[in-house]
């Protein structure tokens, strides 16, 4: 039987970003080479089950997590939430919304939108997912069988592979997109 390799190499990606802990220091971890670990992160090699389970001990998982794939869900940051980092020295905040997963392509957008006017996306190539921000106004914002109300300020992130809609509740409606493709 061979094994899920692609679905190994997205794991361990996911799981290490979860963690915050750099590649070096989860390889370290681990007790294999930094190269085996971002080679394995490349979808390449055929691990054992040994430096498997090294690996999900390193990352504080269950051995089933690397053999799962994960389905990309909704997540809604409302403003004011999110983690929060702030500067000692400055009138300066910043809310993490979003990492960026190795190898993804991302591209942004300003979205200038008025009501009646909605805007159903057909599904996108797999893996895709997007980010938007309300800037101005109101918005239906989602996949189309569960639309987020949005206001000013709130984040949302859905899984673009599928049937998604935004639909404008205000003149003037502003927000910035990222759309993610894997």
């Amino acid at each position: 039987m061979t094994q899920p390799i692609s679905v190994i190499a997205k794991s361990l990606v996911r799981e290490r970003l979860r963690t915050g802990l750099s590649l070096a220091e989860i390889a370290r971890r681990a007790g294999i080479a930094k190269s085996t670990l971002s080679q394995l992160e490349s979808g390449n090699g055929n691990p054992s089950l040994e430096t498997l389970w090294s690996l999900c001990v390193a990352l504080d998982i269950p051995f089933a997590r690397l053999l799962e794939p994960q389905l990309p869900t909704t997540q809604v940051i409302r403003r004011g939430e999110g983690m929060k980092v702030i500067a000692g020295e400055a009138n300066y905040q910043a809310i993490l919304l979003a990492a960026c997963p190795p190898g993804a392509r991302r591209d942004v957008y300003l979205l200038l939108t008025q009501p009646g006017a909605d805007r159903i996306s057909q599904p996108h190539s797999p893996g895709s997912v997007e980010h938007i921000i309300v800037t101005k106004g109101r918005a239906m914002v989602g996949l189309t069988e569960a639309p987020e109300e949005l206001g000013e300020g709130d984040y949302i992130c859905y899984p673009a592979d599928r049937q998604h809609i935004f639909k404008a509740l205000e003149p003037d409606t502003q927000a910035l997109l990222v759309a993610e493709q894997n």
